[in-house]
């Protein structure tokens, strides 16, 4: 008979919650740049999808990532640990940047993609260099929290 322990349950939960909040992030570069290149008009859908995903994707992720890692870290008797620290520092700077730049920004972005394109009329679209800023913002941001991500699973799965 198989025998799985509430701990393991717990650590699956938490690891599904990192691939859900944080698994597409890693292709918005990708989604982006071919939307820009093949269809530019669709750009505030993609901005209003990025928006989206944060709001639900990310903060839903981060409060089962956190939740599942307080159990995990009580469970085990972990609190003096280096990673577990990491972890909380890595959740609540993933938390504040998203909500103070992520989600603001893309919905400024969405908006000045909007209200380029309509300034462009039928023609081929130009994008102002006050867009461009914001999406440079987002790109930053964006990079920043995915190399967080990254560090954060390297030492949850290391334990150094």
């Amino acid at each position: 008979m198989l025998a799985i322990s509430a701990y393991n349950v717990v650590l699956a939960i938490h690891i599904m919650g990192v691939v859900i909040a944080f698994g597409v992030t890693f292709a918005y570069p990708i989604m982006f740049a071919l939307t820009a290149r093949h269809g530019p008009r669709s750009l505030p859908l993609m901005h209003r999808i990025e928006l989206t995903i944060n709001r639900a994707l990310i903060n839903g992720g981060l409060l089962i990532v956190l939740g599942a890692g307080i159990y995990l870290a009580s469970k085990g008797h972990h609190w003096k640990e280096f990673f577990v620290s990491w972890g909380i520092g890595a959740v609540i700077v993933i938390g504040a940047v998203t909500g103070a730049v992520l989600i603001p920004t893309s919905k400024r972005a969405r908006e000045l993609a909007e209200r380029d394109l309509a300034a462009s009329g039928d023609g081929d679209p130009t994008f102002s260099e006050e867009y461009s800023a914001v999406t440079r913002r987002l790109n930053v941001a964006g990079s920043f929290l995915s190399l967080l991500v990254l560090v954060t699973i390297f030492f949850m799965a290391t334990k150094p």
